[in-house]
């Protein structure tokens, strides 16, 4: 940190999720954009011409830098590379979900971080949002009971031909792109995975382009899907014995809950937020680094390898391989 306090980012890639990333970065306190490396240097230089920091010529440039933290919002198959580089080379790594392909380059990438010492997050975004944080605080006050079944999903069916989720080469598919985050739902309020089911297709790209997924949990059984070539609600639900929660669309960036006991009662939750939404996981790292923790205690690594696991299952069901697996 160059000065008391603040966090200088370094970004990796100058796609669409990294131009959101420094949107929400303007909104988060003591920490500011200071280097973007791409391979395409003409988007470096727009990049910058945008939002500020200053162009790097290669990652290996990036990385001698003296920034505190690197964002990774590359596409899939890089991930594990790129994060692994990062914290040998001493830096902080927030990387974009999923935050590898499978669970062995997962498990690589925090052996690395361990060896490092540096802190490491996936960074999925719903668990930071303000309504997630006060539906939770409001179960824990006015509880349905324990949550046994988590039912959630999101098809789109407006994707580009050529958007990289069609890739094969490069990881995509509706389960990695798009599943991740009702995997992670489903670990977050129900535990470890145990059994996981999944029927599918498989598009003419050799990608997932629809697949639903039921799997049990610790606590209980969650119903998923996630698709490429449909047009579906992306709502979730959360039952209990005692009552239910909807989080209404799209409750990956949620803004609205409705909480239905069984009695009758409804309570309706409605936080709005702002800087994007990325803005608040992010944060949340800078307050990780000042504290000098290695892991999120509410995104933890568990969490991640609990996640990926199960999008490991669901992929072998479907006969879904990456190159190079």
């Amino acid at each position: 940190m160059n000065e008391v306090g603040v966090i200088d980012w370094g970004i990796v890639g100058a796609g669409h999720i990294a131009h959101r990333f420094a949107q929400g970065l303007a909104h988060v306190r003591d920490a500011r954009l200071a280097r973007v490396w791409s391979r395409r240097t003409e988007s470096v230089a727009a990049f910058v011409q945008r939002h500020g920091g200053e162009g790097c010529g290669s990652f290996d440039d990036l990385l001698a830098s003296d920034i505190d933290a690197v964002y990774i919002a590359t596409l899939n198959d890089s991930h594990a590379g790129y994060a692994r580089a990062a914290l040998a080379a001493g830096k902080h790594v927030l990387c974009e979900k999923p935050a590898t392909l499978n669970a062995g380059e997962l498990r690589a990438v925090l052996e690395t971080a361990r060896v490092s010492r540096r802190l490491f997050m996936e960074a999925m975004k719903p668990p930071f949002f303000p309504l997630y944080r006060t539906l939770c605080e409001h179960l824990r006050r006015d509880p349905i009971g324990p949550v046994g079944l988590v039912r959630a999903g999101c098809s789109v069916a407006n994707v580009p031909a050529e958007h990289p989720s069609f890739s094969l080469d490069t990881g995509g598919g509706a389960l990695l792109d798009i599943g991740v985050y009702e995997m992670f739902l489903a670990v977050d309020w129900l535990g470890a995975p145990l059994d996981v089911q999944t029927f599918g297709r498989i598009g003419a790209s050799g990608v997932d382009t629809f697949a639903s997924v039921h799997s049990r949990h610790e606590a209980g059984i969650a119903q998923l899907f996630c698709g490429l070539d449909l047009d579906g609600k992306g709502d979730a639900l959360l039952a209990g014995p005692h009552g239910y929660v909807w989080i209404h669309e799209k409750w990956w960036n949620p803004v609205r809950a409705t909480v239905s006991y069984a009695g009758g009662r409804v309570v309706e939750l409605n936080v709005p937020f702002e800087g994007g939404g990325l803005n608040y996981e992010t944060a949340h790292f800078c307050e990780l680094i000042r504290a000098g923790e290695l892991e999120s205690p509410i995104m933890t690594h568990e969490k991640s390898l609990r996640m990926i696991s199960m999008l490991d299952a669901a992929r072998s069901a479907l006969g879904l391989v990456f190159p190079g697996e």
